[in-house]
């Protein structure tokens, strides 16, 4: 039975033991995850002082006895939506300016591009950090030299800005050169046909480069929506989710109600189970939306 499913089959031995790590790195730990969520589970406890409490810690989180929680919800999708869209426009322009020019530096600039795809977002957030300090960073001190007095970005009124360009600044070159790759993958005999019959430069683009560069776009949508949507390094590494809760994303609140919050497991494993079903839903949609438009 198995040899005739396998010879129907036959890339089933090649992908079984990638599948196999799969079922292991996702599958159980989610399912412990789950199981964790539905207790009362502190840090340090032995399992005999573990009750089932069911579904009281995502009553909890819905019934309002956790304000803080809608704050990272409201905050984590609120820097999905702004980083995501900068990053999409601006990368998009930036690869199809390379794209269609042609300058001896062009390898130096993709070079350039790729330094902060290849940083750690923890680095990038200490960088960040040094250049966006209020005293003696380098952003002040070209605002300086422009008359403007020195900013304190890392306030509870600036902190939030910070780390949305700093996600910008690390991120939007990936958008760029998966752009530059599908853009220059177009075969100019549409363009050409197009120019002939009259079409002007944003015809062009709404009719032929669109189209064919949607399933490209969807896909690095889906990346970084999920990406920025879970971010923790860079606002861990620039905030700490303050001052007060100004950057508090939901993966920072799992973290203290975790670690700073005298261990509640428990209830931290129920807002990471949340973040996963919210994560699940916005590739969910933005998949339904590029199967749509096929």
């Amino acid at each position: 039975m198995m040899k005739r499913y396998i010879k129907k089959k036959p890339y089933i031995p090649y992908i079984a033991p990638a599948m196999t790590i799969m079922t292991v790195l996702t599958v159980f730990p989610t399912i412990f995850l789950y199981l964790i969520s539905i207790t009362d589970y502190q840090l340090g406890w032995d399992l005999g002082r573990i009750r089932l409490v069911w579904f009281d810690n995502y009553i909890r989180l819905f019934s309002g006895r956790d304000p803080d929680f809608w704050n990272a919800v409201y905050i984590s999708l609120k820097f999905m939506t702004i980083t995501t869209g900068i990053e999409m426009v601006l990368g998009f322009m930036i690869g199809k300016l390379l794209c269609d020019s042609e300058f001896k530096l062009k390898p130096v600039v993709f070079a350039i591009l790729i330094i902060p795809i290849v940083m750690t977002p923890s680095i990038a957030g200490n960088i960040w950090k040094l250049m966006l300090n209020s005293e003696y960073g380098i952003v002040n001190y070209f605002l300086n030299l422009a008359g403007i007095s020195n900013v304190t970005w890392l306030d509870a009124n600036l902190s939030f800005t910070s780390v949305v360009l700093a996600d910008v600044w690390q991120w939007t070159p990936f958008v760029s050169l998966i752009s530059y790759a599908g853009l220059c993958s177009l075969p100019g005999d549409q363009y050409e046909a197009a120019r002939i019959d009259g079409g002007n430069a944003f015809q062009l683009f709404r009719h032929i480069t669109l189209p064919s560069l949607r399933p490209l776009i969807f896909l690095t949508l889906i990346f970084r929506t999920i990406d920025s949507l879970k971010i923790y390094d860079m606002p861990f590494v620039l905030t700490q989710g303050g001052p007060g809760n100004s950057t508090e994303f939901l993966s920072l609140h799992i973290y203290r109600l975790a670690n700073a919050q005298n261990g509640l497991i428990g209830r931290a494993a129920a807002n990471a189970i949340i973040l996963m079903v919210i994560s699940t839903m916005v590739s969910k949609i933005l998949i339904h939306y590029q199967r749509k438009g096929d």
